[in-house]
């Protein structure tokens, strides 16, 4: 087993998630779509490699496509052409469609150059149409086809604060919903994953309809035993010797079995341990290299990705107040009811409808696993990001309840 920080992993790499995966290929087999959600560095890319690899001999297509970098419902479907591209019978006859663009045969060019001659026969009139036949292309198939649209949300949140925003996030949604409804129990699943939340948007937009058709499955963390197993394993695949309590002192550290901080937590403790010329790791290396190196600036890209994907999650007059909820959460450990309605009346002067922007924050924030609500209030559930949290805002965050008094 390696250590993998940074990539999705597949085969010997993979850890656990049978329960998850059974339940995942059930649906898929059973002619489901899916939604798939989860916290961030989850391992929901992970997850769906692994299916696609565990499909393939039982004769399935598997296709992968991200559409992050989409701006516009052309990019999106541009990219699922190159996702099919290296099946040559459903690209074969999606280029016989386009062949005024897609000159070439289609094994003469690279999926690159495939999704460059695709997009240059795409525009705002067509795009619909053709996207029609490529996903009818796939279920032309002689065998079943999976499709894994990932961060649709993201590309979803981009289009939306373009002109006419809503209109369009509406119509690529109402047109997905429709060509996949009308192609019915064929060869075609589709998942959608994405590392903000799809719920809350068309939530927010009135429009929760359009993926009523997606079975929402969502990937939590390990548990304490599955943790400490991985770890365990991770050590013995390195020949590191660590003491019995490291795994759960790591554990304990975090808060919550993500398994991104459990391989990253892992590599820096190896790390440490090479450092000082040692074979192994106690326990008290546990909370120096939490410190200095996990919630330290050589841990700062990890984190700061949390960030990255919150701003994209929400509307950008909303972001500030979120960040008020998070500097709450962390430095006074809840957000209390009591803070919520000190908050709702600070906002209150400043923008439309307090109340429920602030409830929206907190939709977003619970669906993409920032904070839990819990007796008394929400809370972070990973020590890791409320300890990062709270170094941030500690020296610059007035305890909503203690601004209220001062009024």
């Amino acid at each position: 087993m390696k250590s993998s920080t940074g990539r999705w992993v597949s085969g010997d790499n993979f850890f656990d998630r049978e329960r998850e995966l059974q339940i995942l290929e059930t649906r898929v087999q059973d002619r489901n779509h899916v939604l798939l959600t989860g916290q961030r560095r989850m391992g929901k890319t992970s997850i769906v490699q692994e299916l696609g690899r565990r499909l393939a001999p039982k004769g399935w297509i598997f296709l992968s496509t991200d559409v992050e970098g989409a701006t516009c419902a052309e990019d999106a479907i541009a990219s699922i052409a190159a996702a099919v591209h290296p099946v040559r019978p459903i690209a074969s006859r999606f280029a016989t469609t386009m062949r005024r663009w897609v000159s070439d045969k289609v094994e003469e060019v690279s999926a690159a150059e495939f999704r460059l001659k695709i997009r240059a026969g795409l525009n705002a009139g067509s795009w619909r149409h053709y996207g029609d036949q490529l996903l009818r292309d796939c279920v032309a198939q002689d065998k079943p086809v999976l499709l894994v649209i990932d961060e649709l949300p993201i590309f979803l949140k981009r289009i939306l604060h373009g002109d006419d925003g809503a209109r369009r996030v509406d119509e690529f949604l109402s047109w997905l919903r429709g060509v996949l409804q009308s192609i019915g129990d064929g060869s075609l699943v589709l998942i959608v994953s994405g590392s903000i939340g799809l719920e809350p948007l068309v939530k927010r937009l009135g429009i929760p309809d359009r993926i009523n058709h997606l079975s929402p499955f969502r990937l939590g963390p390990w548990d304490r035993k599955t943790s400490v197993t991985c770890f365990e394993q991770l050590a013995e695949s390195y020949g590191l010797q660590v003491e019995d309590e490291v795994p759960n002192a790591v554990y304990d550290a975090l808060g919550l079995g993500i398994p991104h901080h459990v391989q990253s937590f892992f590599a820096r403790l190896r790390d440490h341990a090479t450092m000082q010329d040692r074979d192994g790791v106690t326990v008290g290396d546990v909370e120096e290299v939490y410190r200095t190196e996990l919630l330290g600036p050589s841990g700062q890209n990890d984190l700061m990705h949390y960030e990255t994907r919150l701003k994209e999650g929400v509307e950008e007059k909303s972001y500030s107040i979120v960040m008020e909820i998070l500097a709450e959460a962390a430095t006074q450990e809840v957000f209390t009811s009591d803070a919520q309605r000190c908050l709702e009346r600070l906002y209150s002067a400043v923008v439309d409808d307090a109340a429920g922007r602030i409830m929206d924050a907190l939709d977003v924030l619970v669906h993409d696993g920032y904070l839990e609500a819990g007796l008394g209030g929400y809370r972070f559930p990973s020590r890791l990001l409320k300890d990062w949290w709270a170094a941030r805002f500690r020296d610059h965050h007035t305890p909503l309840k203690s601004r209220r008094a001062n009024d």
